[in-house]
């Protein structure tokens, strides 16, 4: 168990942003142990690469669903910071293109989930519930994110999906926003029952990204409610040397700054808006004596606008002894009874054997979202 927790942690460190400044590794108090793995695990894990998404049409896929039945991996424990626990799966499916999930979107009641993976790829499923909890994905079916001719993206630097966002409509006719990191830019593409389809637009990133090759625009969403409702959001993964992440809020078509303040070194990997304009932000941390963490946070709607510094309140936090991994996507709905419920997904980085594709509910109760 210290062995896989080891090299997971590893290759995490190698698989995330950054990868040339990332070389630490993830395990608690076992990073004697886990440093003994670099020689003999860094030629290859560090030569793994994305799988192609070369598909020309989408394909049925069959995902395999395990339950989580307790969030802490000893058992016990329904609420969690200010969230209660709903229930979780470990997903995993019989093809190489399975995976990498990092944003999601939920429809409006949470039976339908539309995710973008880093790989250039997208998969549509249905939730299914037994109660509150999530028993299984079916219907599922996997398409590559495709570029103005209709081909799917092939090059790294092109496909690089980090978030989803809906603009206009449903998932069952509307349109969605996906942001890419590496070739920094806010694709809009048509969504249908069938999936994502060429582009409609191309929105080019703020001038600051638009040289930069890493660390572009890792979490990005649609304001739902609140003074800027229906304005574009997105923030960088990493805090800059003034302890803030560099964030834009876009006024027509200009986007003007809004930046975060970095809180314990923490990555911002997704965001999502609830109906008043609340700010969600999904937060991701590894270092070798604590291993990988999650946190979410909360912002004020009247917070959100141009020129603003964001911090917000702490709505949950997690660590190892959790049933967590790389947490990258984040979505949101609400359920028959009109509660907000989080959806969190995680990316495994197409490592099956040392990650897992998670995917995890909690209620956020209506005293917690003010």
């Amino acid at each position: 168990m210290i062995f896989l927790a080891a090299l997971s942690g590893f290759r995490i460190a190698l698989s995330m942003k950054n990868r040339r400044a990332t070389a630490r590794i993830i395990l608690g108090k076992a990073a004697p142990i886990a440093a003994t793995l670099v020689l003999t695990c860094s030629l290859a894990l560090g030569a793994s690469s994305k799988p192609p998404i070369d598909l020309q049409k989408p394909v049925p896929v069959t995902i395999t669903a395990t339950p989580i039945t307790n969030f802490l991996k000893n058992g016990g424990g329904a609420r969690f910071g200010q969230l209660e626990w709903r229930g979780g799966l470990v997903l995993s499916a019989d093809t190489e293109k399975f995976g990498g999930y990092s944003g999601v979107l939920l429809s409006a009641d949470g039976r339908d989930l539309v995710a973008v993976s880093d790989a250039g790829g997208w998969l549509r499923a249905r939730i299914d519930y037994k109660g509150s909890q999530p028993v299984a994905l079916t219907d599922a079916w996997l398409g590559a994110i495709v570029a103005v001719d209709g081909k799917p993206l092939r090059r790294n630097r092109d496909r690089d999906a980090e978030e989803i966002a809906l603009s206009a409509g449903t998932l069952e006719k509307g349109e969605a926003l996906v942001s890419f990191e590496r070739q920094n830019r806010i694709v809009r593409y048509r969504l249908t029952s069938a999936g994502l389809h060429r582009p409609i637009e191309i929105i080019e990133p703020p001038p600051a990204l638009r040289r930069q090759s890493v660390d572009g625009m890792e979490a990005m969403t649609v304001l739902k409610g609140g003074p800027f409702a229906g304005r574009m959001v997105a923030f960088s993964e990493n805090a800059g040397p003034d302890g803030r992440h560099n964030g834009w809020i876009w006024i027509g078509d200009t986007p003007k700054p809004l930046d975060v303040v970095s809180l314990g070194g923490f990555a911002l990997t997704a965001a999502a808006s609830l109906d008043d304009g609340t700010l969600l932000l999904l937060e991701r941390r590894f270092t070798i004596f604590e291993g990988v963490r999650m946190r979410l946070r909360r912002i004020d709607p009247a917070a959100v606008k141009p020129g603003a510094v964001l911090d917000g309140d702490v709505l949950m936090e997690a660590d190892l002894s959790s049933e967590i991994d790389n947490m990258e996507a984040l979505g949101v709905h609400k359920d028959a009874r009109g509660q907000t419920v989080l959806t969190i997904m995680s990316d495994d980085n197409f490592n099956r054997t040392l990650q897992r594709t998670l995917l995890l509910q909690f209620t956020l109760p209506s005293r917690a979202q003010s």
